[in-house]
């Protein structure tokens, strides 16, 4: 038996991400080191790359699964450059474990930060590396190495990653590593040379077998689509949830049809089933591969569009801008990115902080700050309104992210990443689904007493515009600044009054104030609950 195993290549544009994937590979698919040509021709990495290379599993491997023979590792070499960052995240979420890498000379730069945040949000395993160092000078090439292996290890342990995770040292090109080890008492740095194999050893040596939900209905990101004359279209792309084999039907939810398997390959061996983690290549009866450049297989049936979705937030740090209701930010989901319009609002039950229910009772939440994203208690939903409805499974990983920024600027543009607790399917959300929400601002009016009627009633001014109805209001509740609860009993006049009357009569303070000519001194508050999505339920205290 085997076991493919999916390590993402993530870092910086022109860290050598592409050179030490060759020199870690045996194994090369169409769509590896940069065989794109306009990749060539810019020299740096535009789209997803795969390679990879088979090693005999380690007895530690063996001992949990006695027919494990062999692991293949399947090396997805993601592109650096900031405009790519949403085929960054994509790849970043197909993978089981990530080798980080670093370039010596210029060490963590805006888009390894981000690469550590999606590494980080996305709860992959990490090993750092730090390649070109055949570029550093000799002579201070360990004290150089020794200094950024410390800032790295600074910054690890201000991530959720272990600080001491192994940092390796290498040249892809040069196919050689440095491992630096510093004896703090003596102030002596040991140097030794090995072949690069002994990253991939340590890769070995590190990894698990990862859990795979095999039995669940196929889901299968596809990367690459391609047409094979005599054969039909070749569908590349990583199995991240259940199996498929030969002769099974598949969907392809983009063009809304169906075709049956008629081969899978993976690296160019045959093969009769597959499952969720492997990288396969799916031949299927011919269709246009430009309608599907990169999108999805399924189980037939099993996706439908998400037109609007809710998540609970979880802020990134190190986003320094503010998260704003009705504002729009880059939603991805596995390899699609489409804009969505966002509305905040956060739970007043107290309930689990995952918990979300549509009959509950939500607070509007007009933004969460910087400095509040990182500290605060509270549990914020987000509802995000997709501009074009989107495939997702239950339950997907959705990450936010403020792409239209500069790219060259030194901001990270990850804002916030989620969960799906809750989607619709329906494309009129608006009218059928969003007046289920129960999501409200406080609102509050203040108006002044005009004249005293009794020591029960008094009119009110100011508390409406002119222009308003004030009818909606007839029966509720206001507050005196003197403490004093009444209900709006009836309109007054062509204008703004209203006639405001008391229970209880009007405390004898106040009423002192009132003769004494005082109205100023008392304000009339009304405050009450407007759901922003249900008219009919738009005033509530």
């Amino acid at each position: 038996m085997i076991v493919n195993i999916n390590i993402g290549l993530l870092g910086h544009v022109d860290s050598g991400k592409t050179t030490l994937a060759r020199a870690l590979s045996t194994i090369a698919s169409t769509a590896a080191f940069d065989k794109n040509p306009q990749s060539k021709e810019r020299g740096i990495t535009l789209d997803l790359g795969f390679s990879a290379v088979v090693v005999e599993a380690p007895s530690r491997l063996k001992s949990l699964a006695p027919n494990l023979e062999q692991v293949q590792f399947t090396f997805v070499d993601c592109p650096g450059h900031a405009s790519l960052i949403r085929t960054i995240i994509g790849g970043a979420q197909i993978i089981d474990f990530m080798l980080l890498v670093i370039d010596s000379q210029k060490g963590i730069q805006t888009q390894t930060a981000e690469c550590i945040v999606i590494g980080e949000l996305l709860q992959r395993k990490l090993i750092m590396v730090v390649n070109k160092i055949d570029l550093l000078e000799e002579a201070t090439r360990a004290a150089q190495l020794q200094k950024l292996n410390g800032k790295l290890r600074k910054t690890l342990a201000q991530t959720s990653f272990d600080s001491d995770s192994t940092i390796f040292n290498v040249s892809a090109l040069e196919k050689i590593n440095i491992e630096v080890d510093l004896f703090y008492l003596l102030n002596i740095f040991l140097i030794s040379h090995f072949v690069i194999q002994d990253l991939l050893d340590n890769i070995v040596s590190q990894v698990e077998i990862p859990k795979r939900n095999k039995d669940a209905p196929l889901v299968m990101y596809t990367d690459h689509c391609f047409s094979i004359k005599g054969q039909g279209t070749i569908c590349t792309g990583t199995i991240v949830q259940g199996s498929v084999a030969v002769n099974d039907l598949v969907e392809i939810p983009a063009i809304k049809e169906q075709r049956k398997v008629k081969s899978i390959q993976m690296f160019r061996r045959p093969v009769q089933t597959a499952a969720m983690g492997d990288r396969v290549g799916i031949c299927v009866p011919q269709f246009n591969p430009k309608t599907m450049e990169r999108g999805i297989l399924t189980q037939p049936g099993y996706l439908n569009n998400v037109y609007a979705a809710c998540i609970r937030i979880n802020p990134i740090r190190f986003y320094k801008f503010a998260i704003r209701s009705k504002s729009k930010l880059h939603i991805t989901i596995g390899h699609d990115t489409v804009m969505a319009n966002m509305i905040l609002f956060k739970s007043v039950n107290n309930k689990p902080t995952e918990e979300f229910n549509l009959n509950d009772e939500y607070e509007y939440v007009e933004e969460l700050e910087p400095t509040i994203n990182s500290i605060t208690e509270d549990c914020i939903f987000a509802l995000l309104e997709f501009q074009t409805p989107i495939l997702a499974a239950e339950n997907a990983t959705l990450i936010a992210a403020k792409l239209d920024l500069d790219a060259q600027s030194n901001c990270c543009r990850l804002a916030f990443w989620g969960r799906m607790l809750w989607c619709t399917h329906a494309n009129n959300y608006a009218l059928e689904v969003l007046p289920i929400f129960k999501v409200f601002k406080h609102k509050s009016k203040q108006g002044f007493i005009q004249r005293l009627v009794n020591e029960h009633e008094i009119i009110v001014e100011n508390l409406f515009s002119k222009q308003g109805n004030r009818e909606i209001y007839l029966g509720k509740q206001v507050v005196l600044s003197t403490g004093e609860t009444g209900v709006i009993e009836s309109t007054f006049g062509q204008k703004s009054k209203v006639k405001v009357t008391f229970m209880n009569a009007l405390r004898p303070e106040t009423l002192n104030e009132l003769k004494g000519g005082r109205f100023g001194s008392v304000k009339v508050l009304l405050n009450y609950k407007k759901y922003i999505f249900n008219k009919q339920l738009s005033l509530v205290q």
